[in-house]
């Protein structure tokens, strides 16, 4: 096939390329740029794509998505921390960038598929968890549209991150030792409090408990996500008063429960304050199955973050909405993220989509 390779400059697209060119595809490659600013990792991942393409003598150019990534990505991300929630950025960036813009400008210059270094696996229809569960990249994929797939290849759904390093090593590719991204796709590792003070500034409100009593004062709500532990303080003395039934000398540490937007309030508790076994979500996004499949699984799991665990749950509609309930309590349930949904089918595990956090 006629093959377009999203190639990052990481070894993971790296050795999807030598796979690809492998198995005896037409392979061209694209570096997509989204984010140019100081700091970021960008000059340096794009010589490393252009680098690994001339190795391996496949043709290269640079997509230039950076008005996009800026005004659908970044907007939203600031968007939702102001309005209170939790962004999930990295889901926005494949729906909006790689298998929005990406997969459509080359669908229209002709090709028979892209191909990206996610670690994810299909079969052209369905979205599956591949390989290598420790890497599986599905909950940030969930927004693919399944018609995408049968134009979809994930060259590493059947390989672990250990063989994909050996693989690199092997080819002497020059970006086998290079580490792995971390932080916000695109843009890396970068220092989220400062960027979101100096793009929302700062707005004071009270950090109150459980029941309600204030106890200190936040720099702004977008600051804290649920579950978060450590950022705030508070007046310890007077939440020993509130709650007796902790020992003074050995209060529990206190989690981000709760954000009231509405009153600008951040509400902390103990850590078992920050578990549920239920939650709604919105905005469904289906894979492969209907609303009915859902409803009616006997044997659903569901996943809130990345690397969370897979929960045996129950879904019922609520109107427009959906009211999930978990066989064990999940903790760090945050508006805005993600819940993915999953069953077992045979061998593997299929994603079934997703929604979003209320």
């Amino acid at each position: 096939m006629k093959v377009l390779l999203g190639l990052s400059g990481g070894v993971d697209s790296a050795v999807s390329a030598v796979l690809l060119k492998e198995q005896g595809h037409q392979v061209d490659t694209v570096y997509l740029e989204c984010w140019k600013e100081p700091g970021c990792r960008a000059e340096d991942d794009r010589k490393d794509a252009l680098q690994v393409a001339l190795q391996l003598d496949l043709p290269f150019q640079v997509l230039d998505l950076k008005q996009a990534y800026r005004e659908q990505v970044m907007q939203y991300f600031l968007d939702e921390y102001e309005a209170g929630s939790t962004p999930n950025p990295d889901v926005m960036c494949n729906k909006i960038i790689k298998f929005g813009l990406f997969y459509d400008w080359a669908m229209k210059q002709g090709y028979d598929a892209i191909a990206t270094g996610h670690y994810a696996a299909t079969d052209g229809e369905c979205l599956y968890i591949p390989k290598d569960k420790h890497k599986d990249q599905t909950y940030f994929l969930y927004q693919i549209k399944q018609e995408q797939l049968a134009h979809v290849i994930f060259p590493l759904q059947d390989l672990t991150k250990d063989q994909v390093r050996k693989l690199a090593k092997q080819k002497n590719l020059p970006v086998a030792n290079k580490k792995d991204s971390v932080g916000i796709c695109f843009v890396g590792d970068i220092n989220v409090p400062k960027f979101l003070k100096e793009n929302l500034g700062e707005k004071p409100g009270e950090i109150i408990d459980d029941q309600g009593n204030v106890i200190g004062k936040h720099r702004g709500l977008w600051f804290y996500t649920v579950g978060q532990r450590h950022g705030f303080t508070y007046d310890k003395k007077k939440y020993a008063q509130q709650h007796p039934e902790f020992d003074k000398t050995e209060l529990p540490a206190l989690y981000v429960i709760k954000k009231n937007a509405d009153k600008n309030q951040l509400v902390i508790g103990p850590k078992q304050a920050t578990a549920a076994q239920e939650f709604t979500v919105a905005n469904l996004h289906l894979i492969g199955a209907n609303e009915q499949d859902l409803l009616n699984s006997s044997d659903l799991q569901v996943r809130i973050r990345n690397t969370g665990k897979l929960v045996n749950c129950s879904i019922t509609k609520q109107g427009k909405n959906y009211l999930v309930k978990t066989e064990k309590p999940v903790e760090g349930i945050a508006s805005g993220q993600s819940a993915v949904f999953y069953h077992k089918e045979k061998k593997l595990i299929k994603c079934l989509g997703g929604a979003t956090l209320l």
